[in-house]
């Protein structure tokens, strides 16, 4: 892993299909109507083929000239479900019915054919996967929060720079146009200055309290586990969900391991990676961040609190009168409310309204976010999220749950990006914590 000192803020701005054998000649092919030369094709293999790996795959297949060729899961059933899908869409595309996958993603890293990785594992593997991917010169899609750790996500962003690729963060609000029109609107001064930001996200993650379940034989725990050495941790079904091909039972929760100290960081970055994610883009702090956290209870405090250099004060609460997720900003000028398929401000006139009501799993399987990093990565140019992005908003997200856990404030220097003489936060966990044996960056 990385010393904290390694990347200073400077360095971390400035970063700012088939075993084709016997098919090196292939004839060009429509998608969504678009003709799409066999150059112009970006190869993907999935890695983690639970319920996000399937929104993920699903997206992909709207991008004209991407083929989805190969995947891999820790879990037997979920890899011949996940082969299953693929060849039925290839056969629709009228493209060669074939989908290899792999208990291990260092064997599909193996394939030269493979242009592009999409990362839908649990959280505490998107840091070795990533950095593996890019070392086998792979460009990467991964889904937030960006890792499990601060320096993970710092290596994370040494690992695509150093190697020359191209990586989207999976912050898919970042393409969506109710959440792109109010960054543009907060930036333009539409409501001011801004002087304080509710952002509601939900609850930090809670101690690991599953009862132990035997292991199924169809997947590999001990893979599943991967660097988590805690030893609170064993298997339980809701951890890494089961499903059934016959008769064909797919997941109908999220994985529970998201909300649990040891293997996640609960809603703080499931949530937090979205919409903490959007108020660092509106005031112009990507790539930085808070320097105070006061966790919610310390002195008082009703909320979750975080204090920008600047001034700026952002609180974990509630955005309006519901209690769902979304954020609003508060300027000497006016007030400016989002979320998911809603905008609202203090001064209807600044804004072309477009309210549209989102389903379930909707944004999971948009695809513009996609779109852009399959133009990115044939342009070789940054997406709409590079991976600094993801690293400021990982950040920010480990950083209130080390407040949390310590039950104190917490200050942080995004310039020098350390904690100062705070040796509890820099030893906390979430900061870096050891790996299992075998498992290194």
């Amino acid at each position: 892993m990385a010393n904290k000192n390694e990347i200073s803020r400077r360095k971390f701005l400035g970063y700012s299909a088939l075993g084709l054998a016997g098919l090196t000649i292939l004839p060009s092919w429509k998608i969504a109507g678009v003709r799409v030369a066999p150059s112009d094709r970006v190869i993907v293999g999935v890695i983690g083929l639970g319920r996000q790996g399937l929104s993920d795959f699903s997206s992909f297949t709207r991008c004209p000239g991407v083929q989805i060729v190969a995947g891999c899961d820790v879990d037997s059933i979920k890899r011949e479900r996940f082969k299953r899908k693929v060849e039925a869409w290839q056969k629709s595309a009228s493209l060669p019915q074939r989908c290899d996958v792999y208990e291990f993603y260092g064997d599909m890293l193996n394939r030269k054919d493979i242009d592009v990785v999409s990362i839908a594992t649990p959280d505490h593997w998107h840091a070795l996967t990533t950095i593996h991917a890019c070392e086998a010169k792979k460009d990467v899609y991964v889904q937030k929060p960006l890792a499990y750790t601060i320096t993970e996500g710092l290596d994370m962003v040494k690992a695509v720079r150093n190697n020359g690729r191209v990586l989207q963060i999976g912050s898919q609000q970042r393409s969506s146009k109710e959440f792109k029109q109010a960054i543009s609107l907060i930036q333009s001064g539409g409501i001011g200055h801004v002087e304080t930001i509710y952002a509601s996200v939900g609850e930090p993650p809670k101690p690991f309290d599953l009862p132990e379940q035997p292991v199924p034989s169809t997947l590999n725990w001990n893979q599943w586990l991967g660097p988590l050495n805690d030893a609170k941790i064993h298997h339980h079904s809701n951890l890494c969900l089961p499903i059934s091909l016959d008769p064909d039972k797919n997941e109908s929760i999220w994985g529970e391991w998201r909300w649990y100290r040891e293997t996640g960081n609960g809603f703080t970055a499931d949530w937090g990676a979205h919409m903490f994610d959007i108020a660092q883009a509106a005031i112009g702090m990507d790539g930085s961040g808070p320097c105070e956290f006061i966790p919610k209870g310390y002195n008082g405090a009703k909320y979750l609190t975080m204090k920008y250099v600047n001034g700026i004060v952002m609180t974990e609460q509630p955005y309006k009168e519901t209690d769902d997720k979304g954020l609003r900003f508060n300027g000497t000028k006016g007030w400016l409310k989002v979320a998911r398929g809603y905008i609202e401000c203090s001064d209807p006139s600044l804004l072309t309204k477009e309210e549209e009501k989102i389903n379930e799993g909707q944004y999971e399987v948009s695809s513009p976010h996609k779109q852009n990093f399959i133009d990115a990565v044939r342009s070789r140019s940054n997406p709409i999220a590079p991976v600094e992005v993801g690293c400021s908003t990982n950040t920010l997200c480990c950083i209130a749950n080390i407040a949390t856990e310590l039950q104190r404030p917490v200050k942080w220097d995004p310039a020098t990006l350390s904690f100062g003489n705070d040796k509890e936060a820099a030893n906390h966990r979430l900061y870096r914590y050891q790996y299992r044996t075998a498992y290194t960056v």
